[in-house]
């Protein structure tokens, strides 16, 4: 069974370094959620009940997704792997958009759009002469760069969960509840009473 990659340190540098920070996520997925039926059939003991000479007389139509895995197994999957990759994803993009959301007081470009932004103002436009003129594409801030990456992420995260836990639901058939309340209640559980 897949194990998720350990997340990496917190820091701003990470949030900023969209390369690193995409390929941790993509990682992440590609370990878990990706592969999500191969770690569920691994769940699965084929010989359980042992074998039946009579099971191969006949041919047995049967959905590959009506069978149940052991219902302690699909806990421990949930509860030690799969929760857990989803919570390291979510603490990463819970504390970048934080990044994203505070002052950027080392964006090697904000000198540049200052000047740019102060250039821009004391052009004289005619825009008979040239209607492209007035148009004025001013360069995005690294926490603006981050902030719609951030968004982004999030998205396909949403996504990718609901899939996953849908595949989940179909293996397990334990929970008639969604993946955000599965989640919510493991982490409270995880935390005990306070």
């Amino acid at each position: 069974m897949s194990h998720p990659p350990s997340q990496p340190q917190l820091t701003p540098q990470l949030c900023f370094n969209t390369t690193a920070l995409r390929d941790f996520l993509r990682l992440s997925r590609s370990t878990i959620d990706d592969s999500i039926t191969q770690n569920l059939n691994a769940l699965m003991t084929p010989a359980s009940a042992g074998f039946d000479p009579s099971s191969t007389s006949a041919r047995q139509n049967r959905p590959a997704g009506k069978r149940l895995a052991n219902p302690a197994s699909c806990r421990a999957f949930k509860d030690n792997v799969l929760f857990p990759s989803w919570q390291s994803r979510a603490d990463i993009l819970n504390y970048c958009a934080g990044v994203a959301t505070s002052e950027d007081p080392d964006d090697p470009d904000s000198m540049l759009r200052l000047v740019e932004s102060a250039r821009d103002r004391e052009r004289v436009v005619d825009e008979r002469l040239d209607p492209y003129s007035g148009r004025f594409f001013p360069r995005e801030a690294r926490t603006e760069m981050l902030a719609s990456l951030i968004r982004n992420e999030r998205s396909v995260e949403n996504i990718i969960r609901a899939r996953t836990w849908s595949l989940v639901m179909e293996r397990c058939g334990d929970d008639n509840q969604g993946w955000q309340e599965a989640v919510d209640r493991w982490r409270t559980a995880r935390e005990g009473p306070r």
